[in-house]
């Protein structure tokens, strides 16, 4: 279950950002809001075709009332009790569905093509956070690779009503490998910003410190790094009693635990320890009867991340897609300027790696169908923000193809960055449109129903209640 504290010390920087907002508290993955003395003015936004997250089939004009942060009524339009003063929207020929909610993203990691230490800071983190938001992306988790206090304060400011940017959960540090995963030559991060315990002992400690600081989830890295390269010079992997040290300690502390991994092997040795997210989709060779009846079996989630891999050569091999509109909305100038370099097109698209990675997705989405099929329970999530090609809030976009390209509907893959995206996080307030949940939801200029690219073209983005973005690309 994420866990957070009901009241902690408030520390200088967000005394600031919570000025004007209310914190809340988080039990059970329900939220409780503070709400000002005098009720908000309530708005309708009506004559919407309907997509409410939970798998169900689109509705053609309803009407959706907003007052405060919270929807209160949903229904046909011309149906609803309006109150008197409400401010009316009127939607004809647009489509609503809530803010994506990614499981497995990173913040403070990236900042234009550097990575490292360096960009953990309030005003790298804000403006990715920001950029999520214009994406329609309403709720991120950060899947280790973070900073206390820093994040803790940052993650409480975030959930005040009003806050700018997307809504913010997530890890404190993780728990890597001495000399492996994370790779400390490539990620750059500081010691302060990953737990690299060589004891049994020194893993229980490092669970009991991210308990202490309220993280929501237990992050373990399980992998050689090779990344099916055969020629590539495997990094150690965790011992496992290390692993197994993590998960029985996170569990004493109800906190829940998840996992990077590659390979199949890790993954069902993991899944037989315990674990309750894998975080990267199996992408070396295919699922077996076991290891889906062991996932099934133990209620564990999966988020396949399927656009980490086509990253690695997406803008390499495409440079046309420098000219996408969507692309531009979240592209910084120096990525820009490194992916217009032919040298290093060239460079990565003759990888190794590059190869390697082609044969990751497929395999990738080979396996999420399978899974999906069965009825193994998958998240959404990308690993957006872990490397400069990972880009927030785009990354979520081609995510979204990927699925639908590996055999699921547009709203079935919509369904998984809503209301599965938020069941994973325990978070019952978010993920679909109903009444008393959170008003955080897109407005699409055209349906999504018949192609999922019409996520691109958004209108608007609300949360908490606010309009609090503009059309992704001017008209």
């Amino acid at each position: 279950m994420i866990r957070r504290v009901e009241k902690k010390r408030a520390r200088g920087f967000s005394r600031v950002l919570l000025a004007g907002g209310a914190l809340l508290g988080l039990s059970g993955g329900q939220m409780a809001y503070a709400h000002p003395s005098s009720p908000a003015p309530a708005v309708l936004l009506e004559h919407v075709r309907l997509f409410d997250g939970t798998g169900a089939p689109e509705q053609d004009d309803m009407a959706v009332l907003v007052q405060g942060p919270r929807i209160v009524a949903v229904g046909q339009s011309g149906h609803l009790t309006v109150p008197e003063g409400a401010k009316r929207i009127d939607l004809t020929g647009k489509t609503l569905i809530p803010g994506l909610i990614t499981d497995h993203s990173h913040v403070g990691v990236v900042s234009g093509t550097s990575v490292g230490a360096e960009n953990f800071t309030v005003p790298v983190i804000r403006d990715a956070l920001e950029q999520y938001e214009r994406y329609g992306v309403t709720t991120v988790t950060a899947l280790g690779l973070t900073k206390s206090p820093l994040f803790d304060d940052l993650r409480q400011a975030q959930h005040a009503d009003g806050s700018l940017g997307a809504d913010l959960f997530g890890v404190d540090q993780g728990i890597g490998v001495q000399g492996g995963m994370p790779p400390e030559g490539m990620v750059k991060v500081g010691k302060d910003q990953i737990f690299r315990p060589a004891s049994v002992q020194d893993a229980r400690q490092a669970v009991q410190t991210m308990v202490r600081e309220h993280t929501d989830l237990v992050k373990l890295w399980v992998d050689d790094f090779r990344n099916g390269v055969a020629t590539q010079k495997p990094l150690p992997v965790m011992k496992p009693e290390i692993w197994q040290a993590v998960i029985t300690e996170a569990h004493a502390h109800h906190v829940r635990v998840a996992v990077h991994i590659h390979d199949l092997d890790y993954g069902k040795q993991l899944v037989a320890a315990g674990v309750d997210i894998i975080a990267h989709g199996v992408r070396d060779r295919p699922v077996d009867t076991a290891f889906i009846t062991a996932m099934k079996e133990k209620g564990v989630w999966y988020i396949p991340t399927l656009s980490l891999d086509e990253a690695t050569t997406l803008f390499a091999e495409h440079p046309e897609i420098l000219k996408d509109p969507v692309l531009k909305a979240g592209l910084n100038a120096d990525l820009q300027k490194q992916i217009s370099d032919p040298a290093w097109r060239q460079k990565t698209a003759s990888s190794p790696l590059a190869k390697a990675s082609h044969a990751a997705v497929v395999m990738n989405q080979k396996n999420l169908l399978t899974l999906y099929k069965a009825g193994v329970k998958i998240g959404f999530g990308t690993d957006s923000g872990a490397a400069p090609v990972r880009i927030p809030g785009f990354a979520e976009h081609r995510e979204l193809r990927l699925l639908v390209d590996a055999g699921l509907t547009p709203l079935q893959a919509l369904t998984l960055a809503t209301s599965q995206a938020a069941a994973l996080l325990n978070l019952s307030d978010r993920g679909v449109i109903a009444p008393g949940k959170r008003a955080d939801f897109v407005v699409l200029e055209v349906d999504p129903a018949e192609n999922i690219a019409a996520v691109d073209q958004i209108a608007a983005v609300w949360r908490g209640g606010v309009r609090v973005a503009v059309p992704l690309v001017p008209r």
